[in-house]
């Protein structure tokens, strides 16, 4: 008796998950008829995609998947469109196009941030879990689409990923050089264990009349100023060029 009723749950489930699937398949089939309509009738591909999610935001996934499947090429207008219909769903829009592998995921990033700014950390988040060994790039191309977003994205990418402190603050630095000093403060003071890393980082990846901005901003934030000078110096500046700058 046990064994019957376990093969006819089995059976039940079988059906179910058949049924989920045909119901799924439909779905799929009714989108990509929907976009190669409006398509057709000279509706761009952008404001196909937006009006089929501002209508059914659930079927993200379907419409991005049907979208793509009739024109790869054109996932610009993809990405566009589906974030213009729903912002908020910006984060699950870049990461199913970066499984995709349909454009190198910096370019996605950047046409992201562009397309919604309001989650740029979200998106920088997204992008650098999915490809955690481009972080340095993933900040630099961010806060390059988006430099007035800058201090958000690094507070927020610092936080998210300590393990990655330096390669986010070398691409922020890297973006935007003259705010260096703002960086190594939030730095420091997120991780003030890690002060002397950071500043050697940041006047190695600096000019040199930077360097004493770095240690002043790094000794406002915590730091040691004999620490902070021997870090500098480590970084590839030295004493004559820290004294000259007082």
């Amino acid at each position: 008796m046990n064994k019957l009723i376990v093969l006819l749950l089995l059976v039940g489930v079988n059906i179910c998950c058949y049924a989920q699937g045909s119901v799924d398949k439909r779905q799929d089939k009714l989108i990509t008829q929907l976009l190669s309509q409006q398509v057709n009738q000279q509706i761009s591909l952008e404001k196909s995609v937006s009006a089929i999610l501002a209508r059914y935001p659930e079927q993200v996934d379907s419409v991005i998947h049907a979208s793509l499947a009739l024109y790869p090429e054109r996932y610009k207008e993809i990405l566009a469109g589906a974030m213009r219909a729903e912002p908020v769903l910006a984060c699950e829009v870049l990461e199913i196009l970066l499984k995709e592998n349909i454009a190198d995921p910096l370019e996605l990033v950047a046409l992201a941030v562009e397309a919604e700014p309001a989650y740029a950390q979200e998106i920088v988040n997204i992008a650098m879990l999915y490809s955690p060994d481009n972080t340095e790039a993933i900040v630099h191309v961010a806060i390059n689409t988006e430099p007035l977003l800058s201090d958000s994205v690094v507070q927020n990418s610092l936080s998210s990923f300590p393990n990655k402190v330096l390669e986010i603050l070398s691409g922020a630095i890297k973006a935007l050089p003259e705010q260096v000093s703002l960086f190594v403060n939030d730095a420091i003071n997120l991780f003030p264990t890690r002060g002397e890393e950071v500043v050697e980082m940041a006047v190695n990846n600096s000019t040199d009349t930077e360097a004493r901005k770095i240690v002043a901003s790094a000794i406002e934030a915590g730091l040691h100023e004999g620490s902070a000078i021997e870090a500098a110096i480590a970084g590839g500046t030295t004493k004559e060029l820290l004294a000259k700058e007082h």
